[in-house]
């Protein structure tokens, strides 16, 4: 959590996250950062990247690098007919492509309601997650999007 979150926290303001599905999980990023939404997208497949690299989408004339969320989590592939949903995300670098099985809503969350990961994530996944936000009914992770592009790079 960073200096400008903890001051919300102490008084009690939210966030907006936008909301998606990988698996179980059930994943946040803070809404300012998202920039679109899209459907699945025919890929470019890009010769030797790394697994996680899925590939190059165009976005109206941009092109964009498309991450396997589910490969950087370690998961297995997206299972289901159609492929997966893409969810263009605003970096340091410059947009890139979350590939997600679903996309949930916009949620108003309560900074206050934030927690460190638990010990339960396994390892692999912890550097991907920054913290928990506790919900009514579930846990939301939030995302740490630029290292899932590091982590997808290695």
């Amino acid at each position: 959590m960073n200096i400008t979150q903890e001051r919300r926290k102490v008084r009690g303001e939210s966030v907006q996250f936008a909301t998606f599905h990988v698996e179980n999980l059930f994943f946040g990023i803070e809404a300012v950062r998202v920039q679109e939404v899209l459907r699945y997208q025919e890929m470019t497949p890009i010769p030797l990247a790394p697994k996680a690299i899925r590939g190059l989408i165009n976005l109206r004339g941009q092109t964009v690098a498309a991450v396997d969320t589910r490969c950087t989590l370690g998961l297995p592939p997206h299972p289901g007919p159609g492929g997966p949903m893409n969810i263009i995300i605003q970096t340091d670098d410059g947009p890139i492509s979350l590939l997600v099985d679903s996309i949930g809503d916009v949620l108003e969350v309560p900074l206050n309601s934030y927690a460190p990961v638990p010990d339960n994530v396994p390892a692999h996944q912890r550097e991907l997650i920054a913290g928990v936000y506790r919900l009514k009914d579930r846990l939301m992770h939030l995302l740490r999007a630029e290292r899932f592009l590091e982590v997808a790079c290695h």
